[in-house]
């Protein structure tokens, strides 16, 4: 079969104004409360994982506090002027708890010591905005002085232009100024706080920066992988700006996206990424990746973070962060024994590539002194094959040859396309379900690829009693069915008559051969309008 190119958009619409009010309301009702349902386990589930985490912290935090009065024990070797003020039952309490010869586990302290030196260094030294959590997803933005121009401004728009209003109450884009120097932070804070305070005020953006104090002596790095000291530098200091934002982040949603400050969304993204994510919910993933380019578009559950950030500050100083990225998952799945393309496909389990990419990069001056940079995402000009949509439960099934696994079950669940070779007489596909559908047909990688010479048939619920038009009567097939409509070039249009419903199954027959494959590549539930 040859593949012919072009851009073809097919789609089939079922006007459905005169649907049962009561009938539609119900479902829609039931529709919304099984999607709130899944949501609200999804997110207790994500929420026990952070609980689990913080006692770990608390723990952790806890021994520290016992190590220090144990120091401080010892330091003053039972001194009475030093225990004065503390009461009898104290002291009791604090020599069983230093008595304890726990083991100690590393800490942050143990990667980078100097943070000893002052309480604040893991503290904003500035930090702008509500602190909203509960969100469904927080973007981290971290951003640095650039030389010749800074992309920020754009970014942000291209972010908060493409969210509903509804969107915009269900995540927090968290901006990282990566700079010590005050006077320069606080001018940004300024030009940001002037073209967004609206979204600052609601608490949708957030604007913060490390202290001085973070960060250590990067003076002396060993130079490494045939880098320049400037770039060793940079890419050091880059890792640990994103251990800062990602622990700021953690704790505010259920998900963590990272992106850079020099960037453009597609429309539609955030309920893109959100719906692609629940789909997965049952998978064992660790990273669901919105573009190929380095660490744009990376998305991970915010109690991975912990993982991810503890791992970069192990290694922060030997490579970058997309190589260091790479590693924890060949820590976590590859077999020493096996051979690079089994860990290849060990690793695919774990991070799970979005197509085609949501982010596109645009900067061409990179925060790296003199750098300019051309790189750009191929993949997001390429057209959406697949549109995620969460569909009630139905059953779906069909006679035609599914190609190369693009089955019609994961179409239905939003997983991909579905692709079938060449359709023949009698071919079909199957919906039993009770609900107003919409359908698209073919797709602009593969135009060639529509459904043609295709009925479009209903199923009424209830067969008898139907008060129906004579038109509609005539309709009719043996089986039941009422034949509303036919794909011609790749469209169909058809209208339910007011009577047949509540509908129970929807079906496409093909009544002649095709001579091309089919492709399919959207199935929504929904009210579709006149």
């Amino acid at each position: 079969m040859r593949l012919r190119n072009g851009t073809v958009a097919t789609a089939l619409v079922f006007v459905t104004s005169f649907l049962t009010l009561s009938w539609y309301t119900t479902w829609q009702n039931g529709k919304e409360k099984l999607i709130a349902y899944q949501r609200e386990f999804l997110a207790l589930k994500e929420r026990l994982r952070v609980a689990e985490h913080r006692i770990s912290q608390r723990s952790s935090e806890l021994n520290t506090i016992v190590q220090q009065f144990r120091r401080a024990g010892a330091e003053t070797n039972g001194s009475k002027t030093a225990l004065s003020t503390i009461s009898d039952n104290t002291i009791k309490l604090l020599k069983e708890l230093t008595s304890k010869k726990s083991l100690r586990v590393p800490s942050i302290y143990y990667h980078l010591p100097h943070l000893l030196q002052n309480e604040r260094s893991l503290q904003p030294a500035v930090q702008i905005g509500s602190g909203r959590t509960g969100v469904s997803i927080v973007m981290g933005i971290p951003t640095v002085k650039r030389e010749v121009k800074s992309y920020l401004v754009e970014t942000l728009h291209s972010l908060i232009d493409n969210l509903y209003p509804e969107e915009k109450l269900d995540c927090v884009i968290v901006v990282f100024i990566g700079e010590t120097d005050l006077d320069y932070v606080h001018s940004v804070v300024a030009n940001l706080e002037k073209e967004f305070s609206r979204e600052i005020s609601s608490g949708l953006l957030e604007i913060i920066s490390p202290p001085e104090s973070y960060y250590p002596d990067l003076t002396n790095l060993k130079e490494t992988f045939g880098d320049s000291k400037e770039r060793v530098r940079w890419r050091t200091k880059q890792n640990l700006d994103y251990c800062f934002l990602m622990m700021y982040a953690q704790e505010k949603g259920i998900y963590y996206i990272q992106l850079e400050d020099d960037i453009i969304v597609k429309q539609n993204y955030f309920n893109t990424i959100k719906n692609f994510a629940l789909q997965l919910s049952s998978e064992e993933w660790m990273i669901l990746e919105f573009s190929q380019l380095g660490f744009i578009g990376k998305m991970f559950q915010a109690p991975d973070l912990a993982l991810v950030v503890e791992f970069i500050l192990m290694f922060y100083k030997e490579k970058p962060i997309d190589w260091l990225l790479d590693h924890i998952l060949w820590v976590k799945v590859c077999n020493p024994e096996k051979d690079a393309k089994h860990c290849d496909r060990q690793k695919a389990n774990l991070r799970i590539r979005f197509r085609p990419s949501l982010f596109q990069h645009v900067g061409l001056h990179s925060s790296l002194s003199g750098k300019i940079q051309k790189l750009t995402d191929k993949d997001y000009m390429k057209p959406l094959l697949l549109k995620i949509h969460v569909n009630p439960p139905a059953e779906v099934s069909t006679s035609l040859k599914v190609y190369q696994g693009h089955t019609l079950e994961k179409t239905y669940m939003g997983e991909d396309f579905f692709w079938a070779i060449t359709p023949t007489a009698g071919d079909y596909i199957l919906f039993k379900f009770d609900k107003p559908v919409n359908v698209e047909s073919g797709n602009q990688e593969h135009p060639g690829d529509i459904l043609l010479n295709t009925t479009v048939d209903v199923l009424p619920l209830k067969s008898d009693s139907l008060e129906i038009s004579k038109e509609t009567k005539d309709k009719r097939l043996e089986d039941g069915y009422f034949r509303i409509g036919k794909f011609e070039y790749g469209v169909a249009e058809g209208i339910v008559d007011p009577g047949l419903n509540p509908i129970s199954a929807f079906r496409l027959s093909v009544v002649q051969n095709s001579a091309v494959w089919a492709i399919l590549n959207e199935i929504h539930i929904k009210k579709v309008t006149s």
